[in-house]
């Protein structure tokens, strides 16, 4: 036998490799909805034998097929009909162009978009942790947590405390971190939690021979908290201290959370279940899990959960952002800390600029990722020479995502407009239909703008060829950084 593979070596190592790319290729024929990433997987697998394949299948295989478990059954938003907002309502409020636009959401995303809902902006950590623990304290039957980064910091600490506490008189608590996420810190808030029997798990964390095959780069990149049914938290913060004053002193790092009442909960719930349910095997079922959507009081927001993930979700973010931009007529304003968007996403953005739109995007002036903005500057251009403004904020890194148009339909939550939030990540995000909410987005965004830098194009090409070279090399890899 070892005579056999010293004699025939190269020749079975040629089958080898001609069996590993036939099947890499095939894959990548039959599963990219992109005609440019099939070619380019295609290329890499041909052109690197056996190891084109081997990266192919670390970084190439990004969907996730799981079975459903949204339940059928009253208070997971598909029974509440009665709360489903009307096309003439939307229209008398509105305006037609905006039915046309919850007519998208509904074949996106899935999820209705309802009435009898409020929301509060939370503008710090401070303000958006205190309200949690506040909730968790107060809970009464349940506790569903689901956060990319829940680090093990004084912060953290202070959260886990408040669910170990919950759990010992007698609360359902159920906690769910990423696996990237869960390592920013080490030892892991999950160690902790565990101790005070709190049952946690981490998403997508199945590690074989090191790396986490076939999903190395899908993440959930939500944060949700759904207390007693009744109350859900939601936006772009992960539980960090150095979102705080109390610890971060006046450097703090800003961002933006949310709290949420009414029929938009059970959706919100149905979509943490679903991932604990992914995750932990679990369903959660029972009198502690029961949601009965609240009757209408008198705020009563028009709103919608929106998934979107490398799952049947897939680019739901990024269709409904799409739509959002077609329907625009005065003025489209982004806040986003990673600007990076595809060539469909800016090719939108521009044309309704080209329409007489006011464009305007909000990126930090300092980032915490400094070879995502080195990317992100070798997109601006782009944007520029094409009717758009760009401003670059001042002060604090400032981590919101933050998306409205004509001060009354706004989109807020945790996804970022780069290829990770728009492909590969797990997002959570909400579509919110108020004049209200939405002209308090747009003026929190105007007030950033007054104190921000704008980004001139002639500045821009007028940097050293050199760098400007080695940002676009850097925006190369933009897909995975």
């Amino acid at each position: 036998m070892w005579g056999i593979l010293q004699a025939y070596w190269p020749h079975i190592l040629g089958v080898i490799s001609i069996v590993m790319a036939s099947i890499a290729s095939a894959h990548a024929v039959m599963t990219k909805d992109e005609v440019r990433a099939a070619i380019g997987w295609v290329g890499v697998i041909i052109l690197s034998p056996i190891i084109g394949p081997l990266i192919y299948a670390i970084a190439g295989v990004n969907r996730i097929r799981r079975a459903t478990i949204l339940a059928q059954r009253p208070g997971h938003g598909t029974a509440a009909t009665h709360f489903h907002a009307s096309d003439d309502d939307i229209a008398t409020r509105f305006g037609r162009r905006f039915t046309a636009l919850r007519t998208l959401g509904d074949r996106v995303a899935r999820h209705p978009l309802t009435s009898g809902n409020s929301i509060e902006t939370l503008r710090t950590g401070d303000e958006a942790y205190g309200a949690m623990l506040a909730a968790i304290e107060g809970a009464g039957r349940s506790i569903i947590l689901e956060s990319y980064i829940f680090d093990r910091d004084p912060i953290g600490l202070r959260i886990a405390d408040a669910l170990i506490a919950a759990h010992r008189r007698g609360v359902a608590v159920r906690v769910l971190i990423d696996a990237v996420g869960a390592r920013y810190s080490v030892p892991s808030i999950a160690g902790h939690l565990r101790e005070g029997g709190v049952a946690v798990d981490v998403f997508n964390g199945n590690i074989i021979m090191g790396l986490r095959l076939p999903y190395a780069n899908l993440r959930t990149h939500r944060k949700i908290i759904v207390v007693d049914g009744a109350t859900a938290f939601m936006g772009g913060m992960n539980i960090r201290q150095g979102f705080t004053r109390e610890f971060a002193g006046d450097a703090y790092a800003h961002d933006t959370h949310f709290r949420l009442t009414g029929p938009v909960v059970a959706n919100l719930f149905a979509i943490a279940a679903e991932d604990w349910s992914f995750a932990a095997g679990e369903i959660l079922e029972g009198p502690a899990w029961d949601i009965t959507p609240a009757a209408a009081g008198e705020t009563s927001v028009l709103m919608r959960a929106v998934p979107s993930g490398p799952d049947s979700y897939l680019e739901t973010n990024h269709k409904l952002l799409m739509g959002a931009l077609s329907v625009a007529r005065r003025s489209v304003r982004i806040m986003s800390p990673y600007f990076l968007p595809d060539q469909e996403l800016i090719s939108a953005i521009v044309t309704a600029a080209r329409r007489g739109v006011d464009i305007d995007i909000v990126v930090p002036s300092v980032n915490n990722l400094v070879l995502v903005d080195r990317a992100m500057t070798a997109q601006f251009d782009q944007i520029l020479k094409s009717y758009c403004r760009i401003w670059r904020s001042t002060g604090a890194f400032d981590h919101s995502k933050l998306f409205v148009i004509d001060g009354s339909w706004a989109y807020v939550g945790s996804s970022n407009l780069d290829p990770r939030s728009l492909r590969l990540n797990f997002e959570i995000d909400i579509e919110v239909l108020d004049h209200d909410f939405a002209g308090a987005i747009d003026d929190r965004i105007e007030a950033v703008m007054a104190e921000a830098t704008p980004v001139e194009l002639a500045a821009l090409r007028a940097r050293p060829y050199v760098m400007r070279l080695m940002d676009r090399l850097i925006w190369l890899g933009s897909p995975y950084l």
